[in-house]
C-alpha cells in the first residue's frame, strides 16, 4: 500500500465493497463526489464488486473513466471481507475509509469522521449510529449489535458504543501494521481486534443511519452474529 506524495497534500481512500447494490450504488457514489472533505485533502474511490449478479457490475461500467475511481471486479462472490481486504490493498491513500454502497450511512458525515486525524488526535475513528440520530432499527438486531460491542469491550478493555459499524477510518499505518484474513462477515471484528491489540484507542464520532428493511435488500441476519462471536474470540487469543 503506497501512500500519497503530494508535499502537504493526504489522499483519502474511499473503498466501497459492493454487491448486488445496483439500484444504490451510482447514488451513493454521486453523494460521495459531493461531499467537502476539507482543505488539502484529495480523494480516490476504489470500488470492489464482489461478482455481482443483479445488473452491478452494468451500472459501474460508467464509473469506470471517473476522476480518480478504480472499480475491481472478484470473478466469483467471496464476502465482505474479501472485497474490503482488496479495496485496502489497492488503496494508495493517507488514510483509508470504508463506505458501504447501500445508503444506510450519509457521506456527509464524512467532515467529522476524518477531523480527529487531520487534527492529530487519533488515527483510528469509528462513527456510531448509536451516538446519532438514526431510523429506529429491528429491535433483535440493536441487541445482537449492542451484544457484540459489549463483548469486544470486555475482551479488550474499551468502551466502544458501536463495533460494527461499516464507519470505520484509519490512517495507512495503521491499516499497514496488521494482515486481515476475514472473507465475510468477520471482517468488521477482526479490524477492531487487531486495532485494539496494537494499542490504537478508536476515536468515536456519532453519525446518522438510515437503516434499510430486509425487502430494501438488507443482507446480515442474525446467523451471522455468530460468526462475528466467533471471530472476536479468536483474535483475542491469536493473530
Amino acid at each position: 500500500m503506497a501512500t500519497g506524495e503530494r508535499g502537504a497534500d493526504k489522499l483519502l481512500s474511499i473503498i466501497v465493497p459492493v454487491y448486488n447494490e445496483a439500484a444504490t450504488v451510482r447514488e451513493l457514489l454521486a453523494r460521495v463526489r459531493a461531499v467537502e472533505v476539507g482543505p488539502g485533502l484529495e480523494r480516490e474511490i476504489v470500488i470492489v464488486d464482489d461478482c455481482s449478479t443483479d445488473g452491478t457490475a452494468e451500472a459501474l461500467v460508467a464509473e469506470e473513466g471517473a476522476p480518480r475511481t478504480f472499480v475491481i471486479r472478484h470473478p466469483r462472490n467471496r464476502g465482505k471481507g474479501a472485497a474490503v481486504r482488496t479495496g485496502l490493498a489497492a488503496a494508495s491513500g493517507d488514510i483509508l475509509l470504508i463506505q458501504d454502497a447501500d445508503l444506510e450511512y450519509d457521506p456527509r458525515d464524512y467532515p467529522a469522521l476524518l477531523r480527529p486525524i487531520l487534527e492529530g488526535r487519533a488515527q483510528v475513528v469509528y462513527g456510531s449510529r448509536f451516538l446519532g440520530e438514526h431510523k429506529a432499527m429491528y429491535f433483535w438486531h440493536s441487541v445482537g449489535n449492542k451484544t457484540l460491542t459489549l463483548l469486544t469491550n470486555i475482551l479488550f478493555d474499551t468502551t466502544l458504543t458501536d463495533m460494527e459499524t461499516c464507519y470505520k477510518v484509519f490512517t495507512a499505518e495503521v491499516a499497514r501494521s496488521f494482515r486481515l484474513r476475514s472473507e465475510r462477515w468477520g471482517i468488521d471484528p477482526e479490524l477492531t481486534a487487531k486495532i485494539l491489540k496494537r494499542r490504537h484507542r478508536i476515536y468515536e464520532v456519532p453519525i446518522a443511519y438510515n437503516g434499510r428493511e430486509f425487502w430494501e435488500g438488507k443482507k446480515i441476519s442474525w446467523r451471522d452474529g455468530f460468526v462475528v462471536l466467533a471471530t472476536l474470540l479468536r483474535y483475542r487469543v491469536s493473530e
